[in-house]
């Protein structure tokens, strides 16, 4: 990202990212309203136990061959031939492991209806499986308006089927059957779009699987640690309470992955184009935490501190129980937007084992404590330990980076990110002090809490960077895409990413 060409060429990207992920999600947010005012809590809760199953057998079997195919510069047809193959032979396992575990599924949730759901999903699974391995190339090439109608269509198909059928069946199978649909689209879609037709190979498995194997390890302790709190949930609470839990999380992460997942599908291949320049790989590395710092860290602290408006709101008043897990959870997310670019950078630099070995320490501490409460524990104190847990990982996975990458020091990390974490909290503190009147609407009285923060905390980020002497990073980077750079020329300095 050293020239002006690259930096606009990541900047544009990132814009049509951002736009299919946030299209991509208005829709999901949308159906999810939509669904909220006609399904229940136990509703919700059915669909997610059922998801805990199929999610985990899924990525036990995960070799993770679209990030193997990425990273490698030069993949030809027969990579993609046997990642395809691969990821069949994963479908089709998945599809009959999960059949054979449903009903052993119903019995711990204590639920006969998870049953049926688990095993529409994992047929859902396995015609995902024959998708076109080609599509890859979009990402890889970073070709992402053909990426955004791919996922655009996909998620409408789906959107539109789950909607019908919930107005029209005023049931939970809405979801699934709304799913299935999408991954139909995505199956056909995928062989319209890219012209690579992929055929049975294994010859190149060897090769996939000198990567695959540390990704298959990180990919199941990710998912244990985005998962097994709502599987502790299902075993503690009724189908009511893990419905609010699981909508509470999914709600929670909008504000920080939905900036984070489209930027992290621009990093990696940028990273990997950089990889062999230390320096560049370090700028780049730290201008990305900058601006993700400066957008996720506002976006999960502003939903907790406006939880109780933004359920009501958003979801009615059945959900009021959704609200203590929303103001601890959207937490958890913002603090998980500090470490996002630096799991990138480390499968950059070949450090996928370092990763996942971190991701499993951090299970194997959020396991522990939970174990020690488990027996007196509810379900929001589940979310406090979670919380508490990624405060501590955070910590040691900052170390971790540190000593991985040698040419970062940790007046590097502080210099990024200490002005939206400070403008951050001090909104927090301006949402506290000061509160619409109870007079006001519902509606109008969460706008304006929405506004009080943004409009706090842009004004005090940018009085701390006017204060900081306008430095480069994340505020400058921002400012001159939106052509303000003449205005607000940041300083000139040595040390600036």
């Amino acid at each position: 990202m050293n020239t002006p060409a690259k930096k606009k060429s990541i900047f544009a990207s990132a814009l049509i990212v951002v736009a299919m992920r946030w299209t991509d999600r208005l829709i999901g947010l949308l159906s999810t309203l939509i669904l909220a005012r006609i399904l229940t809590p136990a509703d919700f809760g059915i669909i997610a136990m059922a998801s805990v199953l199929v999610g985990l057998i899924d990525v036990l079997l995960d070799l993770g061959v679209n990030m193997a195919l990425i990273q490698n510069k030069d993949a030809d047809d027969e990579d993609f031939n046997t990642a395809w193959t691969i990821r069949l032979i994963q479908a089709m396992a998945v599809t009959l492991i999960v059949f054979l575990l449903a009903p052993f599924a119903a019995d711990y949730y204590r639920d006969p209806r998870v049953a049926d759901v688990t095993r529409l999903m994992a047929l859902g699974m396995f015609i995902g499986g024959f998708e076109n391995i080609g599509i890859v190339c979009f990402q890889k090439s970073m070709d992402f308006s053909r990426d955004f109608r791919f996922f655009f269509i996909r998620r409408l198909a789906g959107f539109l089927v789950t909607v019908t059928l919930a107005i029209t069946l005023e049931s939970y199978w809405a979801m699934p059957l709304g799913a299935l649909a999408g991954r139909i689209t995505g199956v056909a879609l995928s062989y319209i779009m890219h012209p690579f037709r992929p055929r049975l190979s294994l010859t190149r498995l060897a090769k996939l699987w000198s990567f695959s194997q540390w990704a298959l390890i990180r990919s199941i302790g990710i998912y244990f640690e985005t998962q097994f709190d709502r599987f502790l949930v299902g075993r503690l609470s009724d189908a009511s309470t893990v419905g609010a839990y699981t909508l509470a999380d999914e709600i929670s992460a909008m504000p920080s992955t939905e900036l984070l997942q489209p930027l992290g599908r621009v990093l990696f291949p940028a990273f990997v184009a950089a990889k062999h320049d230390a320096q560049r790989l370090r700028d780049a590395y730290l201008l990305a935490l900058a601006v993700q710092t400066m957008l996720a860290i506002p976006a999960g602290v502003g939903l907790a501190s406006v939880a109780d408006r933004a359920v009501l709101v958003l979801l009615g008043d059945q959900w009021l129980s959704a609200i203590p897990f929303v103001q601890t959870l959207s937490l958890v997310f913002s603090l998980g937007a500090i470490s996002h670019a630096a799991g990138y950078l480390l499968v950059t630099i070949g450090k996928i084992r370092t990763l996942s070995i971190f991701v499993w320490i951090q299970n194997i501490l959020f396991l522990t404590v939970a174990g020690l409460v488990f027996s007196s524990a509810s379900a929001i104190d589940i979310a406090h330990i979670r919380l508490a847990v990624a405060a501590t990982g955070l910590v040691f996975f900052m170390g971790v980076i540190l000593h991985e990458v040698r040419e970062l020091r940790l007046a590097d990390l502080v210099r990024v990110a200490w002005r939206p974490v400070v403008a951050a909290a001090a909104m927090a503190l301006v949402d506290i002090l000061v509160t619409p009147p109870e007079s006001l609407p519902l509606m109008l009285a969460f706008l304006c809490e929405v506004l009080l923060g943004a409009t706090s905390y842009t004004s005090i980020l940018l009085g701390l960077w006017f204060a900081s002497g306008r430095p480069q990073g994340a505020e400058a980077y921002i400012l001159s895409k939106l052509k303000l750079g003449r205005f607000l020329q940041p300083a000139q300095r040595n040390d600036a990413p």
